[in-house]
């Protein structure tokens, strides 16, 4: 019997007093030079990107010239950029003398302060035209508190020295460095950032991009595994953690996993009582409310769902897992055999993240009648979950398996009621939701779709768009619904990303056209955006990416015409 090697901590407590050491400096560095060091940070983003994108395809079994490559485009060097040039753009208002939100963002509607934070440049409303991004703010507050608190740090309420404990995600490459990003300019700690063992490719890579900040002492990142994660959080040295995971991630930092866990928790007695923000997963719903859909539209929406549970193998904790449908609807059939079409007709790939095997077995044993669908039959389609215990539905699978809910509805309110209530009350989770609906259907419902819009309690809900946009934009806070606690934390506490550095965030509503240009002109939802490029089924996703990433980088104009040119050929 071998055992382990003994954790040698000499490195990280060498990390850690390092960044303890320059914590004050970059308390006290000026807005101008932090403005300075992002602009720098940006050329290193796209010298970097070829390399992370081949490493990222090649830990998850495909080549770089492959289309599921266009998602390491986003979810990596892309997602990195924008969020870059959001806090480029508002710090930047701030260093002119402006407020940080633009007149006219923070209003009042229907007695609720909400904040326009989508698009905010002439480049969001050229490049993603007709998609948008709302702040609903917690009810009492009012206009003048949200732009009063707006990017305090940068507006005479001064952050305290302190090193943060970032706990990277596994799944998604961008997640670490936009949390690292966060915690340095939304909340000025400096950070000890620990990638996960899946991804540890990544660290190399963010060394680079993260030089200037590294060289100064203000960055370190570190590998390891649970033990080593065991050790930094209880560290003296941390002074607040950041964790991307499960709730059973969350609960072994602060309950433990020892014969006392539930005693500590129900005490309310911690291992770690140190600030902790979270996101985290749960049952993510699509909801798709009865309309006018054209054959057009039944494809491009199939094309929508698919990839929010196809991107990255479903290894998102935002990944739809139900496909909430009207059960009397005759649309419903001819959506799911325009899933099913899809599912079949993608190329294979497989299931990386650990475990996910494991995970689909038991969808199967628990379905014996799932669809196993496309080559190597490696995607799952559930078509008709009846029971409320299912395990579909209490449990995130984090792998390709799709499920279905039929609910009744006789018209578009009373589905929408129906639905509402399905995922508020038997659907874990309240990180993300999804919800589709036909211009005409809104125009012709609007109480119905407004009712539902208020009662989805997600931290980000997408209408016509799928939820996990909002974690790319840089602007638009990312996290839970607030109400969880430590003892019972759900999909976690706390918001990250956030460039206007809004306090006081209830939700975000993002916004999409329902069909892509020019088709959207006979929905009645016009814009000039076409099929999106991270669609797992646009045929020139791939090169979008890597032509926007370049212009999100450089802001050069001359990239334009190549990036219209190859995102209408999607």
């Amino acid at each position: 019997m071998t055992t382990a090697p003994a954790l040698d901590t000499v490195p990280l407590d060498r990390a850690l007093a390092d960044l303890r050491a320059n914590a004050v400096i970059w308390t006290a560095t000026p807005v101008e030079q932090r403005i300075g060091l992002l602009e720098r940070l940006l050329p290193r983003i796209e010298a970097a990107a070829p390399a992370m994108v081949a490493d990222a395809a090649r830990a998850k079994g495909y080549e770089v010239t492959a289309g599921w490559a266009a998602e390491d485009w986003v979810t990596a060097p892309w997602a990195l950029a924008q969020t870059v040039g959001a806090y480029l753009h508002v710090l930047r208002r701030i260093a002119a003398g402006k407020e940080p939100l633009p007149a006219g963002a923070v209003r009042d509607r229907d007695g609720r302060t909400v904040v326009d934070v989508f698009p905010a440049t002439v480049s969001d409303r050229l490049l993603l035209n007709g998609f948008t991004a709302q702040v609903w703010t917690l009810p009492g507050t009012t206009p003048e508190q949200v732009r009063e608190r707006a990017a305090r740090p940068y507006r005479g309420v001064p952050s305290r020295p302190a090193v943060a404990l970032v706990l990277g995600a596994g799944n998604v490459p961008a997640i670490t460095p936009l949390d690292v990003l966060h915690k340095l300019y939304a909340e000025g700690e400096v950070v000890l950032a620990k990638t996960n063992p899946v991804n540890a490719y990544l660290r190399p890579h963010l060394e680079k991009i993260f030089e200037e900040f590294v060289d100064r002492g203000w960055v370190r990142f570190v590998d390891g595994g649970a033990e080593t994660g065991a050790y930094l959080t209880a560290h003296d040295l941390v002074d607040s953690i950041h964790v991307t995971g499960s709730e059973r991630t969350h609960d072994a930092i602060v309950w433990g996993t020892d014969e006392r866990a539930g005693e500590r928790r129900r005490e309310d007695a911690p291992r770690v009582d140190k600030p902790l923000t979270s996101e985290l997963g749960g049952v993510s719903p699509c909801i798709v409310t009865p309309g006018p859909w054209s054959a057009a539209d039944f494809r491009y929406q199939a094309e929508h769902i698919v990839t929010s549970k196809m991107n990255n193998s479903g290894h998102n904790c935002i990944a739809t897992q139900i496909l909430v449908v009207p059960r009397d609807w005759d649309g419903t059939e001819r959506l799911l055999a325009e899933i099913r079409r899809l599912l079949r007709e993608l190329p294979p790939r497989r299931d990386y993240y650990p475990g996910a095997a494991d995970r689909l077995d038991a969808v199967t044993r628990a379905h014996p009648e799932a669809e196993a669908l496309g080559e190597g039959a490696c995607r799952l389609l559930v078509p008709d979950i009846a029971d409320l215990d299912d395990p579909m539905l209490t449990d995130e699978v984090f792998a390709s398996a799709l499920g279905v809910v039929r609910l009744p509805g006789e018209d578009a309110p009373g589905f929408l009621r129906a639905a509402t209530e399905f995922a508020e009350s038997r659907l874990p989770g309240t990180l993300g939701a999804t919800l589709l609906v036909h211009p005409r259907t809104e125009r012709a419902h609007p109480a119905a779709v407004n009712e539902a819009i208020s009662a989805l309690r997600y931290g980000t809900l997408g209408v016509n768009c799928w939820s996990a946009f909002g974690f790319l934009l840089g602007y638009t806070p990312w996290g839970a619904f607030p109400g969880h606690t430590r003892q019972d934390i759900g999909s976690g506490i706390g918001f990250v990303h956030n460039a206007f550095m809004l306090e006081d965030v209830q939700k975000t509503v993002l916004r999409a056209p329902f069909a892509p240009a020019p088709r959207g002109l006979l929905t009645g939802s016009p814009s000039l955006s076409p099929r999106p490029p991270y669609f797992v089924s646009n045929r020139t996703g791939r090169t979008t990416m890597r032509r926007l990433t370049a212009y999100a980088a450089t802001g050069r104009a001359s990239a334009l015409p190549g990036i219209f040119l190859s995102a209408l050929r999607g």
